[in-house]
């Protein structure tokens, strides 16, 4: 069995927030929900676990101290890598002692002792319980945690305005269809872990693809839209009809002097209270006539423009 302080990383005369602090580190790193099925940090996990359960306990900790961990009387649940569940000591007569002579043996070396004496599972190669006469079963049986449920993990492809806004979704799992709930907001790449959603009680971890706009895109919690604008919309202004998220629509007012790529934003009409941006595009005609190309070249002249003033190159 490791050594607790070794588990946590910690000195032996390492103070109680100390241990506290290593134990939060490691909790945090070997979590089950930040490793799925990874058994090493499952491993580790339970380990940190067991070690904090008795540095934390002053009195765990002092007998830990006398006694270590394989001590019987040392008065702690530790031992076994079964996250501090273990079970009660058995009294196992050697029959050599003084009448009554009982001893607390503890269960993993009384039953290494009864393959030593027995061979192979113990008495009718039956283990260590049928060694006993079945006395071991309930009273001196150790406890075991029940199995870890089997997590499945899958994946799905929603459409942009339920990633944003939220809603359900089906799904089929083994033959089996499932409504599941997507939360407001949520981001490609994601995923929702469904306790029990497995027949049989497994849990689904299901990664979200999130299907791109045919106009919007996303910046956070910000949506964007590109709006195009004709050359006398842009200079003149205009009032344009936008879609927005929830499927409605609003005139917006375009101010004069609109150039490409300004934005102008809609407070509250993005993913979660973000907001949306109206993005300008300018669309250029070709002037195919010699009126029009007259009409350009008077604009020109009566406004002057010079519109590379400030790149780098410049």
């Amino acid at each position: 069995m490791p050594d607790f302080y070794d588990v946590l990383g910690v000195k032996r005369d390492a103070s109680a927030e100390d241990i506290k602090k290593a134990y939060r580190k490691l909790a945090r790193q070997y979590h089950p929900d930040r490793n799925p099925g990874d058994k090493q940090a499952e491993t580790r996990f339970k380990e940190v676990q067991e070690a904090y359960d008795v540095l934390s306990d002053k009195t765990k900790r002092g007998n830990y101290d006398r006694f270590g961990a394989a001590e019987p009387g040392a008065g702690f649940s530790g031992g076994g890598r079964r996250g501090g569940q273990r079970g009660p000591n058995v009294n196992f007569n050697w029959g050599g002692g003084p009448a009554g002579g009982f001893q607390q043996v503890d269960p993993e070396m009384a039953e290494e002792l009864m393959r030593q004496f027995f061979g192979g599972g113990g008495a009718a190669h039956g283990g260590f319980e049928e060694a006993l006469g079945g006395g071991a079963r309930g009273r001196g049986s150790r406890s075991r945690r029940p199995a870890a449920p089997q997590e499945v993990e899958s994946e799905i492809t929603i459409p942009f305005t339920t990633a944003a806004l939220g809603g359900s979704v089906n799904i089929h799992v083994d033959d089996h269809e499932l409504s599941v709930k997507i939360p407001p907001g949520v981001e490609d790449g994601k995923k929702l872990r469904l306790p029990g959603a497995i027949p049989g009680g497994g849990n689904l971890l299901l990664k979200i693809n999130v299907a791109p706009h045919p106009y919007f895109r996303r910046e956070g919690n910000d949506i964007i839209l590109d709006v195009p604008l004709s050359v006398s919309e842009a200079i003149l202004g205009a009032t344009v009809d936008v879609p927005t998220l929830d499927g409605n629509k609003l005139a917006v007012k375009i101010p004069p002097g609109m150039s490409s790529g300004k934005r102008l934003r809609l407070r509250g009409k993005g993913i979660k209270g973000g907001d949306q941006y109206i993005e300008a595009k300018v669309t250029v005609p070709t002037a195919t006539d010699e009126r029009s190309r007259q009409l350009m070249e008077e604009f020109a002249r009566l406004n002057p423009q010079n519109p590379r003033v400030g790149p780098p190159w410049t």
